[in-house]
């Protein structure tokens, strides 16, 4: 088997809104859209990103009304300090303050208008 590509799909009510958000603040494009549905992408090596619409038929039946919840979209970046203080400048909330972890990681949190949980992250050398 040969992986030519990564991404994760995600059941939000407002698909615009997520993706905007995701394309504002964090650098990706939508690649691919249409009612209910929006396929983002960056040119690093950052995964692919798709938003659907809740109770879209494309979902298998018993899971069209999940919700993205229980779950965090970590972005692994560098300089994230200075990624806290651009999206502080753009009017992000920051859901969970700037911390390092006894183990060296750096991260904080901001929240979609859709309640997705995005997680910057700084591994220590």
């Amino acid at each position: 088997m040969q992986v030519t590509a990564s991404a994760i799909s995600l059941n939000v009510d407002d698909v615009p809104a997520s993706s905007a958000f995701m394309t504002r603040h964090f650098g990706f494009r939508e690649q691919m859209a249409a009612e209910g549905f929006a396929s983002l992408t960056r040119d690093d090596a950052a995964m692919d990103v798709i938003f659907l619409r809740r109770g879209i038929e494309v979902l298998p039946e018993g899971f069209r009304d999940q919700h993205a919840a229980g779950l965090i979209v970590a972005l692994v970046v560098t300089g994230i300090e200075d990624e806290e203080r651009r999206l502080r400048d753009e009017g992000v909330a920051i859901t969970m303050a700037l911390r390092e972890e006894p183990w060296g990681e750096k991260l904080f949190q901001v929240t979609d208008p859709n309640g997705v949980i995005v997680q910057l992250v700084e591994w220590g050398a």
